[in-house]
C-alpha cells in the first residue's frame, strides 16, 4: 500500500482533514493535496503527520513504511 493511501487511512481513523494535517506541516491544504498524489514526502513530513495524529511513523528497512497508532497501537 502507498503511504499517502496510509496517511488518508491514519486521517479518516482520526477524523482529521486535510487542512488541518497541511497546517501541522506549515504548508496549504492544496500543496498537501498535490503531495498526497505525487507521494513525495521527506521522512520528516512523515513523522510531522504521524505526531499530529496521534501516531509514531517507522521504517523497516526503506521503502516499507508504516504508521502505528499511539492509542491502539493499530499498525497502518
Amino acid at each position: 500500500m502507498a503511504i499517502s493511501e496510509k496517511i488518508k487511512i491514519l486521517m479518516v481513523k482520526k477524523g482529521a482533514k486535510q487542512k488541518e494535517v497541511a497546517e501541522a506541516l506549515g504548508i496549504s491544504p492544496e500543496y498537501f493535496n498535490n503531495k498526497l498524489r505525487g507521494e513525495k514526502f521527506t521522512r520528516e513530513e512523515l513523522e510531522k503527520i504521524a505526531a499530529a495524529l496521534g501516531a509514531t511513523y517507522n521504517e523497516d528497512p526503506p521503502p516499507r513504511a508504516w504508521f502505528t497508532l499511539n492509542d491502539t497501537r493499530e499498525e497502518i
